[in-house]
């Protein structure tokens, strides 16, 4: 745990608390920016959300995208944090490839991708060289049937580093003396991991889980700069 404090707590202090505020929020009649003051209207808004057919859309579009980043961000980000756990040459050079897209700007991130999806982007560019021209790609943000998968890897790809650091230091955690014991047993790579790593990884789990869900239920700014909402 003390190694995964300083993460822990910056999200408590950036994820957390700012969900918990805003919830409390919503059960108020406040504005970014209004003179009135702030006063009680229980369920009022709730009341306007749940019978807007927009939000049900919204919804539905934001459960696709958790269902389906939540899982396959999470493995990647642990499968990362494995390959990397080991001491050989040049391990800090592919963290730092690693954790590289999590501080480059979201903005800039989502204009770059965006340029690659493109009718005559890289992507397809790529697709119609690798297929000697029998594939042509689609136009993947603005065709209803791939952008959202489109959105879903750039998202993958941003942010599973970050959480890569966290189920690494989680596997730093570990005391090495359980894998020795397992080792003097006959257990294979797998069943180390299945009988030693996984179950050690509880609370590190838990926290990816939580962190990501909250993080997909609040996308915003990848689709506003590439799909324009």
């Amino acid at each position: 745990w003390g190694m995964i404090a300083p993460a822990a707590i910056l999200l408590l202090a950036f994820v957390f608390l700012p969900a918990i505020m805003g919830f409390g929020l919503a059960f108020t009649n406040a504005r970014l920016v209004s003179p009135r003051p702030i006063e009680f209207v229980g369920t009022d808004n709730f009341a306007r959300l749940f019978t807007d057919p927009t939000f049900w859309r919204a919804l539905l579009n934001v459960s696709y995208f958790a269902v389906v980043v939540v899982p396959v961000q999470s493995a990647l980000a642990l499968a990362m944090a494995v390959l990397i756990n080991k001491k050989f040459r040049g391990v800090n050079f592919f963290r730092t490839v690693y954790f590289l897209p999590v501080v480059t700007s979201m903005v800039v991130v989502s204009l770059l991708w965006m340029f690659m999806y493109r009718k005559d982007g890289l992507i397809n560019e790529f697709l119609s060289a690798a297929s000697f021209g029998l594939i042509h790609g689609p136009d993947w943000l603005n065709d209803t049937a791939t952008s959202m998968p489109a959105i879903i890897i750039l998202s993958i790809w941003q942010a599973a580093g970050f959480h890569m650091i966290i189920w690494l230091a989680g596997l730093q955690s570990i005391s090495g003396e359980l894998y020795e014991a397992a080792e003097l047993d006959g257990a294979s790579r797998w069943h180390q991991f299945r009988y030693v790593t996984w179950p050690c990884l509880k609370h590190t789990r838990t926290l990816i889980l939580v962190t990501i869900t909250i993080q997909a239920l609040g996308l915003f700014d990848q689709v506003s700069v590439m799909t324009q909402g």
